[in-house]
């Protein structure tokens, strides 16, 4: 690989191949294919290494030619919230791959309130763009109807809500984490463990508890409906939940929180009645967000991989913008058990 060099102890090629990544990374190159083209039977730590490379080496997929349109080159990033580190993750992930394929990126965020919910599908009609990733709580049935009526390629990024199985989607495995969670706990012998999810009626924050339920089952420990609680994802959530389960007459050992932000309201919930982390209440939370390591202490936690999961959804529609035919419409990303200093093996 000729390197020409751009700064003191970097190098960067603009004649890199696919070969020369699967090289210096000890894979095949169809392993390096199928991160790019954002498949999921690959592991955490191997598509990392990969990513790494392909930014260092400032890899550029060739592009496919585009179907004939009148569309401009813009994409749509429509979604909830960006006033959290959640969405920002997905966010950087999306711009990455748009930015590397030439494509502008506009971005909506809704809050959940219909008029601005009807007000980005007419945007995205008007503004010719090429397609949306979709990061929804829900997309309605009128919403998918319009975006298929119009012939508008989309992708939703289902961190909350799943959508139905034809429809272009990337998630993340949040049964499997969720049981990773409650495992670890259970391996520390803990035998108390309460859980606190999202909102109960999303699939996400369900799925999460289901796979804490199903761990315990599989130690052979009983489900107390007493240590599960439902919060909003959001400290607050956290807080109030933690704050519950703390009061009562047998309270947890372990707290299994359904995301960070929840996982720092547990922890102002032990600081106000005096127990100390992990000493006294060990604690895990989902998602790995940029300041779980920096809280205090660290914070053990199921690692969502929503950077790649935005760079997935971005890839699996520039694949549907260029007329690809997906082998399956799913892709679900795995997550993984970060361990850092707020859990504890029981006193």
């Amino acid at each position: 690989m000729t390197a020409v060099p751009e700064t003191p102890g970097r190098t960067v090629s603009p004649r890199c191949t696919l070969g020369d990544i699967a090289r210096e990374a000890n894979v095949s190159v169809p392993t390096v294919s199928k991160v790019l083209n954002g498949h999921s039977d690959i592991s955490p730590q191997t598509r990392r290494r990969i990513e790494t490379l392909l930014t260092r080496y400032g890899y550029q997929r060739p592009r496919a030619p585009r179907r004939k349109t009148q569309r401009g080159d813009l994409i749509d990033l429509v979604i909830n919230e960006l006033d959290s580190a959640w969405g920002l993750e997905i966010l950087t992930g999306v711009e990455q791959v748009a930015e590397a394929a030439g494509l502008g990126l506009v971005v909506s965020a809704v809050h959940n309130r219909a008029s601005l919910t009807r007000r980005w599908l007419e945007g995205l009609i008007s503004r010719g763009s090429q397609g949306a990733i979709l990061v929804l709580s829900d997309l309605s049935e009128d919403q998918r109807a319009e975006l298929q009526r119009r012939t508008l390629p989309f992708v939703v990024v289902d961190g909350v809500s799943q959508p139905p199985p034809d429809v272009p989607s990337v998630g993340a495995t949040n049964f499997s984490g969720g049981y990773a969670a409650a495992e670890h706990l259970i391996k520390l012998g803990h035998r108390r463990i309460g859980a606190i999810g999202g909102p109960e009626q999303l699939l996400c924050s369900r799925a999460r508890i289901a796979g804490y339920r199903a761990a315990l089952e599989s130690a052979g420990l009983p489900t107390d409906r007493d240590l599960v609680r439902y919060g909003n994802f959001q400290h607050s959530g956290g807080l109030r939940a933690a704050q519950q389960l703390l009061a009562l007459p047998d309270p947890p050992t372990a707290i299994f929180a359904g995301s960070d932000q929840q996982a720092t309201g547990v922890y102002e919930a032990a600081r106000l009645v005096g127990r100390q982390i992990p000493h006294d209440l060990s604690v895990v939370g989902f998602d790995d967000l940029h300041y779980a390591q920096w809280t205090a202490p660290p914070l053990t936690t199921i690692r969502q991989p929503l950077h790649e999961m935005g760079a997935s959804a971005a890839r699996l529609l520039l694949r549907l913008v260029n007329g690809e035919h997906l082998e399956a419409p799913r892709i679900e990303l795995h997550t993984e058990l970060i361990l850092r200093n707020s859990t504890a093996a029981l006193r």
